[in-house]
């Protein structure tokens, strides 16, 4: 079993790669939003066919815990339909990030799944 320490490591190792972070070639949604009181400001860029997310991106600026988010949330996203992927809740996003993310930064957390809601 991974420790704490562990888990740590893995994100501070994703949000340096920050994967799928940039511009898609090819968009067909695009949606900007920012969490009030922090600089955490992201827009989640999707290309959907047939109702199906064909390519997930994300860029911007945000913390560690809004960062590893998007970039894990994009990368679930890509082969699911759009209108699956609007029914993601927070118990998703935590199984993704699989560590307990303190109360002050839920809303960093819930940054990108709000973004993917309001597209």
């Amino acid at each position: 079993m991974k420790t704490n320490s562990m888990y740590r490591e893995e994100l501070l190792e994703l949000y340096s790669e920050k994967p799928n972070f940039g511009h898609l070639k090819v968009k067909t949604h695009e949606k900007t939003l920012n969490n009030a009181g922090c600089p955490d400001k992201f827009t989640l860029e999707l290309n959907v066919k047939n109702g199906r997310i064909i390519d997930a991106a994300f860029h911007g600026e945000g913390c560690v815990i809004s960062t590893v988010s998007a970039s894990l949330l994009t990368q679930k996203l890509k082969g699911m339909k759009l209108s699956e992927a609007k029914k993601l809740n927070k118990s998703d996003i935590d199984k993704l990030l699989k560590i307990e993310v303190v109360p002050l930064k839920v809303k960093c957390e819930l940054l990108p799944l709000e973004i993917l809601k309001r597209i």
